[in-house]
């Protein structure tokens, strides 16, 4: 049988024949995808290229707050609307507009090709008519189908009107942000004038928005807003709408002369209304929020939000005010207030006054500011409890103290020796706050307490002076109202929300709020804070807060006064005030327990003025125990009564030691110095002994054992005393302004675990020296009549 011949493949015939397949298949595609694009079109109406569907605003109890969209638009002519005001426009959006029909080949490469070789977005590749088909008609999506549809409804809106009416439609319907529809709502809300007023500068401003509103918004980002004004006058001047020398002209005018913010259409709740509106385009986009129709249930609660409004625009409530030159009110001020159960914000107020839609939201937005002391109970006390077994009655050393190139110093300057924790946070002791933190918690449990409290910050960025809330950018009012409100909820953890539910124009659910939450401490370390910080209400920094119902707070006070806080909070509800200028300034004479404790009261009362008084509910695990306050240990048989003092623990962290820090120690009479040999009167004091010694200028310094014998008393006889005598019962020592503990600088000795003094007690004992009152001299006197401090 003859052999077949063999073949040869020609790879010339078989890539053709690929390539005609992938042609007929690629043809058959697209025209599916037409014909798909064509039966799916959206219906025709002439009333949607006038006009959309706006969002829908509901408080907690189902009532309308407001609607959100384009009923800030109002409608313009275009003949008011300047020519040069038309052009930008052009210039940046279209500027083929009145040469094609609606769809512009030309355009999109040559848009594509300055882009590339521009490195940046400089024009856009779709018509004014296709924006105003995509406003109009179709949703944010970007697929081939919506494509396909947009350039179909173009051309049936070119055959339908005049090139100045698509124009018209597109400049009163187009996004400025700010929730500013339109150009005359946009000319009032950046310029506080209508449209027809607007110079070169300005329009070239708005025109610049058009393309990404929150990312060039003038007043968060006046640096990009610039930028692209700039750009936009540069295209002006490149296709001859304008000359060189005018856009140099345009350039020139500085972002603050331009801006002078209008006051718009006022709305119900704007703080919180803009926070919502702010937090739907991030999730559903701005085509959907600002004309899809959305139904959107809130936590808003009107009471509340009314009186954070009036405290906060009563000028009363702030330190003496100026205008600056943007014409804002200064300082200025902040409020949030939220249930710590269910994480639903009650109130927001993001500044004294509101001005303009989506303005900048001290209440909420980040960086946020430095908080100060109320930083405290997050990253020192509250993991001291919750990692370390310390409590209210845990005792540190109020020393000077340096780590690495670190000093902490009080707002006093005072150094109160040895204090407890629960005195420490309600007098604000700073020295004893950084104490904790660097020699008990240690950085790292205290980054990862804050987390838990939604808090995350840097360990590369942050030290010892986060104790005091020294931090690398700042926290907002929300951030810490949330964490607070875990100390509220028994340690548990609320991400909080301003939206419980939001549905579609058709009733469709597309969010409904799912709380998750998070065990962040213990029970028991959630109580001993709140009864600390209820002290600092009774008896601390916080008395201006006190609103005769149970309370928890901390005062914030950050370096030079340039920021005011008050935190606080009651079984039901958690509030955070602040207080400071836009740009940080020094306000040195004011304090977080003036004017935000008082804004925070006022709040307070109002918001719960008729909900039943009750306490701070009580875990299990909390027991009472009565310990030497000077030690925090159990007492021993030389603590003297006024030393002792009973307080609250976590069950299992009592102390069973017995407290040998108070000793009997023999002393001059005269000096009170350890005695020698000449001295010819000694007495026996109850006295604290440490293995450090501390400067003279801690105050309970005359209560420790001295280090020195006398030299008063010789053999020749008592030396003449100096004119100006020392510490009493002590040599005269130098101020040692910094004096540390001896040993490494940086690691002070450990502190012994220790207890409080309850309120009113003395802190201090010494036994009266009656076998010598024939003969004491003055110095004893003195020592004797002396009226003793309380709390040191």
């Amino acid at each position: 049988m003859a052999r077949r011949k063999k073949r040869r493949l020609n790879v010339f015939r078989l890539l053709m024949f690929l390539f005609l397949l992938l042609m007929i298949a690629g043809s058959g595609v697209a025209v599916g995808l037409i014909i798909i694009s064509i039966r799916d079109l959206p219906a025709w109406s002439e009333a949607k290229l006038l006009s959309s569907a706006s969002t829908s605003l509901y408080d907690q109890n189902k009532d309308l707050i407001t609607r959100v969209g384009e009923e800030n638009c109002i409608p313009v002519h275009l003949k008011d609307i300047p020519k040069h005001v038309q052009e930008a426009f052009l210039a940046v959006e279209d500027v083929r507009f009145y040469e094609h029909h609606g769809v512009d080949l030309r355009g999109i490469a040559r848009a594509a090709w300055t882009n590339i070789t521009g490195r940046r977005i400089q024009e856009g590749g779709s018509t004014i008519t296709q924006q105003l088909v995509k406003l109009s008609f179709l949703g944010p999506e970007r697929t081939f189908k919506r494509k396909i549809q947009q350039v179909i409804l173009a051309v049936m809106v070119e055959r339908r009107y005049t090139k100045e009416e698509i124009l018209e439609m597109y400049l009163n319907k187009v996004y400025f942000g700010e929730g500013a529809y339109g150009i005359q709502s946009a000319a009032e809300t950046y310029f506080n004038k209508p449209a027809r007023e607007l110079t070169l500068s300005e329009g070239a401003l708005l025109a610049g928005l058009v393309q990404a509103p929150s990312a060039y918004s003038p007043f968060r980002n006046p640096e990009g807003a610039t930028r692209r004004r700039n750009l936009v006058l540069d295209n002006m001047a490149r296709y001859g709408f304008i000359t060189p020398e005018q856009a140099a002209q345009a350039r020139a005018i500085q972002l603050d002369d331009m801006l002078k913010p209008g006051k718009g259409r006022q709305y119900p709740y704007p703080y919180f209304v803009d926070y919502v509106t702010e937090q739907l385009v991030n999730r559903y986009g701005t085509e959907q929020v600002f004309k899809g129709g959305l139904r959107v249930y809130t936590t808003l609660d009107p009471v509340i939000q009314d009186a954070a409004e009036k405290a906060l625009s009563d000028p009363r409530n702030f330190p003496a005010s100026v205008r600056d030159n943007q014409g804002i009110l200064q300082p200025e001020g902040a409020a949030v207030v939220l249930d710590p159960h269910t994480g639903y914000i009650k109130a927001i107020v993001g500044g004294r006054e509101h001005t303009h839609r989506l303005q900048w939201n001290r209440a909420t937005m980040a960086p946020g500011r430095q908080p100060g002391s109320t930083f405290k109970p997050i990253i020192a006390y509250g993991p001291a409890i919750e990692y370390k077994g310390m409590g209210p009655a845990s005792v540190i050393d109020d020393i000077p103290v340096t780590y690495g190139n670190y000093t902490p110093r009080n707002y006093d300057g005072r150094y109160r020796g040895l204090v407890t924790m629960r005195t420490a946070i309600a007098k604000s002791i700073n020295v004893v706050a950084v104490k904790v933190l660097m020699d008990h918690v240690g950085i790292a449990n205290a980054l990862k307490f804050a987390r838990g409290l939604g808090i995350n910050l840097n360990p590369g960025t942050h030290g010892a002076s986060m104790a005091l809330g020294g931090l690398h950018e700042g926290v907002t009012p929300l951030q810490m109202a949330a964490a607070y409100g875990a100390f509220a909820n028994q340690g548990i953890y609320l991400e909080p929300t301003a939206i419980t539910r939001v549905e579609d124009a058709s009733g469709n659910v597309l969010y409904e709020y799912q709380p998750k939450p998070s065990q962040a401490m213990k029970p028991t370390t959630a109580y001993l804070i709140t009864d600390m910080l209820k002290t600092v209400i009774e008896s601390g920094t916080g008395t201006n807060a006190r609103i005769g119902r149970p309370a928890a707070g901390k005062t914030g006070t950050s370096d030079q006064g340039k920021d005011l806080w008050f935190a606080g909070y009651t079984p039901e509800l958690v509030g955070v005030v602040w207080i400071g200028y836009d740009k940080p300034r020094a306000m040195p004479h004011e304090f977080g327990g003036r004017y935000p404790a008082l804004i925070w009261r006022q709040i307070m009362t109002q918001a719960l003025k008729n909900t039943p008084v009750r306490d701070f509910p009580r875990p299990g695990g909390i027991v009472s125990a009565t310990v030497d306050s000077k030690s925090g240990l159990l007492p021993g048989p030389n603590t003297p009564p006024s030393d002792l003092v009973t307080d609250l623990f976590a069950q299992g962290t009592v102390p069973t030691r017995v407290d040998d820090t108070h000793v009997l120690v023999e002393v001059c009479a005269t000096t009170g110095q350890l005695p020698n040999q000449y001295c010819p009167d000694r007495i026996t004091r109850v006295m604290i002994k440490l293995p450090y010694n501390v400067p003279s200028f801690v105050e309970d310094y005359a209560q420790r054992v001295p280090t020195t014998v006398c030299t008063l008393h010789t053999a020749g006889g008592p030396v003449q005393p100096s004119d100006s005598p020392g510490q009493p019962g002590q040599p005269d020592q130098p101020e040692q302004s910094g004096e540390l503990i001896p040993g490494t600088p940086g690691q002070p000795p450990p502190e012994l675990n220790r207890l409080p003094e309850p309120q009113g007690q003395t802190g201090n004992s010494r036994e009266p020296a009656q076998v010598f009152r024939e003969k004491i001299n003055p110095g004893l006197e003195w020592l004797r009549d002396r009226k003793w401090p309380n709390n040191i």
